[in-house]
């Protein structure tokens, strides 16, 4: 197989067409392969006198170019001080490999000759860059291309020249919105922003890129190397614009961000100082704040879980290999409540046919309604509504789920209801069938119990609301067999949710480490601390919602419940938790969360903003002794991270992989870190150990770290070293 990745070709008319088509992938992505061949073919345009101009394009039907090939970076940040001669060696190795893409797109656009864009498909990230970096834009008239520079969503931010290009062409507060929210743009809001010249349909963008090329011989100088180019909107620090812009751009950035994301303040940092610097000083200064950003851990976490990991999911990594591939045609859904209707919308959206079963039709019914309701929101139109709507069956009868080829319950968490289900499903459908359990507390071994053939028994969690959470937990029961680990994943990639598998556990993994977070703020309400001190820490720390916050929308009485069925289940060798009696005195009074208006938070029948129950500290006097910020953080932080490692050492993880994409995707632990086991691999486990023994000294056992965290640090171990090496065995 040939390994060129840019084909050139020359017509009569002088015009080089370079159609990107990179060998053995089904998407364009910038490799080294496409860098070699890009810049030959700006070479060849500089110096070749037949060549007259050039057109790029791509020779791929799925689109343009997605991007740089992430997983073939090397992002290997901090191993040696900024300060010192072997860092700033390192650093400057750095800028310049970072810089060489930049450098290569600025040859292009002033290499003499008038460069135009057929843009055929989607263009993200650096795909979007080259398309910049042309004189002359034509993209294919279809509102489904997606124009972005998604990176700042993986830990990255454009470093070809985007930063600088983007606010040049749209002005630098339109920019800023696209670059720090990763947002696309249509081509029809490309054209209108100027981004791009001319729509086309998708068959005449390559003839109508070289029309172009062939009529303006001359244009080959970019409107930001003329002497007159000014910004959309204007620059520079004494213009109120452009400074009412960063004032506002930075504060708005720093509330979502907190201050977390180094990206975001790069991305900020680049574009303030580029736009008012010529354009050859600032790509420099991009590249700088690029590779500052690619230097630290941060972004090779992020990139690794949330692109890397995230693809390898969704692509089968867990799923066994031996098993034939099998589609879900027909699901069975046990309840409709707000879990079973959620699975029900996205499997009838995936095409799937479904049976919502509940106790009684009116129940089925507005299980059913749940699809309606969103899919009028979504103004989605009648036809398609129709033929979604069409394929949920609510019924309370079980003899309609025969022929189901996968039945999954959303029942009461309530072991005796779930059996009776179960037993009455298996009674229709036979043992044969793979039957899943969306519990999120239960162990699944103990449910497999109440169906004939346990190794066609599986955990299918789903986290709520369904529709929009795109994380979905297989867990594997003792007996569970490759079968059904198989179909489960293959329904997964159905319904296009990102699967994680792990072993059985009372609340598996998710459950079982985000209640510890949970768990730990009512810990600090209940010891005296300002329940407005935890739900901010909790958030600057890069948790979505506060401890507090998120107990109201699962709902006290649910969470009072699981106690409750755990203390049954685990008899004398039950322990309280530190914050189950806060739980036992706020359902005591009625308060069951946002359910009935009142837990926590007040939630005012207005619809107006919620806010903490001004009565809170009546029932939870405050301490004289408030702790530190600082202290709250770390006890929020390192009492899920010790949960974390005790999954992986009790072998309720088999890889870190899972453990981060689960914790992201399921929970929203703080992405910025690319999850607890790339964090505490960041922090050194000799440094999570001792800060873990300090807090359970001060706070008990519920810090001791486990055995084998304790092992690893003496070794000198991390989490994802181990598991490399466990591969490479």
């Amino acid at each position: 197989m040939s390994d060129t990745a840019i084909r050139q070709d020359l017509d009569s008319d002088g015009i080089l067409t370079l159609t990107i088509d990179c060998p053995g992938l089904s998407m364009n992505v910038i490799n080294e392969a496409v860098s070699r061949d890009l810049a030959a073919a700006v070479e060849r345009i500089r110096t070749d006198p037949d060549v007259k101009g050039a057109v790029i394009t791509s020779g791929k039907p799925t689109g343009f170019l997605a991007g740089a090939d992430l997983k073939g970076m090397n992002f290997a940040g901090g191993e040696a001080g900024a300060g010192s001669a072997e860092g700033r060696s390192r650093m400057a190795r750095l800028f310049e490999g970072v810089f060489a893409l930049n450098r290569l797109l600025r040859d292009l656009e002033t290499a003499g000759k008038p460069v135009a864009a057929a843009v055929n498909g989607l263009a993200l990230g650096g795909g979007l860059e080259i398309v910049l970096a042309c004189h002359h834009r034509v993209v294919a008239d279809d509102p489904k291309i997606q124009l972005g520079l998604p990176e700042v969503l993986v830990g990255l931010f454009p470093g070809a020249g985007g930063t600088q290009r983007l606010p040049r062409l749209m002005g630098v507060q339109g920019a800023l919105m696209y670059l720090l929210q990763g947002k696309s743009l249509s081509p029809q809001e490309a054209l209108g922003f100027g981004v791009v010249q001319e729509l086309a349909p998708r068959d005449e963008v390559v003839a109508r890129a070289k029309a172009w090329v062939k009529a303006n011989p001359n244009a080959h100088v970019q409107p930001w190397d003329r002497k007159d180019f000014r910004f959309p909107g204007g620059v520079g620090h004494m213009n109120p614009a452009f400074a009412q812009t960063f004032m506002g751009g930075t504060a708005m950035a720093h509330r979502q961000s907190f201050g977390n994301m180094n990206q975001v303040k790069a991305i900020l940092s680049a574009v303030y100082e580029g736009a008012q610097l010529p354009m050859d000083t600032a790509i420099r200064v991009e590249s700088k704040y690029f590779a500052k950003v690619v230097a630290d851990p941060q972004a090779g976490n992020m990139i690794r879980s949330l692109f890397v990991s995230k693809q390898a999911a969704e692509k089968g990594a867990r799923r066994p290999k031996d098993e034939p591939k099998a589609e879900t045609r027909k699901l069975g859904m046990l309840g409709a409540g707000l879990m079973g209707a959620g699975i029900a919308m996205v499997s009838a959206q995936a095409g799937i046919e479904v049976v919502l079963l509940d106790r009684d039709l009116e129940a089925a019914e507005k299980g059913k309604r749940y699809t309606e309701e969103r899919l009028k929101k979504r103004k989605t139109s009648p036809d398609k509504m129709a033929e979604i709507l069409g394929r949920i069956h609510p019924t309370t009868d079980y003899r309609d789920l025969e022929g189901c080829d996968l039945v999954i319950e959303a029942v009461f968490e309530d072991r005796e209801i779930k059996r009776q289900v179960t037993q009455a499903t298996e009674a229709v459908v036979g043992a044969g069938t793979i039957f899943g359990s969306n519990t999120s507390t239960l162990p699944i071994t103990g449910l497999a119990e109440a169906w004939s053939s346990p190794e066609n028994f599986i955990g299918i969690h789903f986290f709520s609301p369904v529709e929009k959470m795109p994380l979905v937990e297989i867990i594997v029961g003792q007996k569970t067999g490759p079968r059904a680990i198989a179909r489960a994943l293959d329904y997964v990639a159905q319904i296009r949710k990102t699967p994680i598998v792990v072993n059985d556990s009372r609340g598996f993994y998710t459950s079982r480490c985000f209640g510890t977070f949970v768990q730990e703020g009512l810990a600090l309400l209940g010891e005296g601390v300002k329940p407005a001190t935890i739900e901010n820490v909790a958030r600057h720390m890069g948790m979505p919602v506060g401890p507090l916050a998120v107990n109201d929308e699962v709902g006290l009485d649910l969470s009072h419940k699981v106690a409750l069925q755990t203390r049954k289940d685990l008899g004398d060798a039950w322990r309280a938790g530190p914050g189950e009696k806060v739980i036992e005195t706020m359902v005591g009074l009625g308060r069951h969360g946002r359910k009935n208006g009142k837990g926590f938070y007040v939630y005012p029948e207005d619809g107006s903003p919620k806010f903490l129950w001004p009565e809170l500290a009546a029932h939870f006097p405050l301490s004289a002794h408030q702790p530190s910020p600082a202290e709250i953080r770390e006890r929020l932080l390192f009492r899920q991270l010790v949960e974390c490692a005790r999954c992986f050492a009790e072998g309720v993880l088999e890889t870190p992989e899972d453990g981060d994409l689960g914790a992201i995707f399921g929970w929203g632990f703080a992405p910025f870190t690319g999850g607890p086991f790339s964090h505490m691999d960041t922090l050194g486990l000799g440094e999570v150990v001792a800060t873990l023994d300090r807090l359970k000294a001060a706070h008990g056992e519920r810090f001791d770290a486990p055995a084998l965290l304790r092992e690893m640090a003496a070794k000198g171990e991390t989490f994802y070293g181990r598991a490399a090496a466990r591969k490479a065995a």
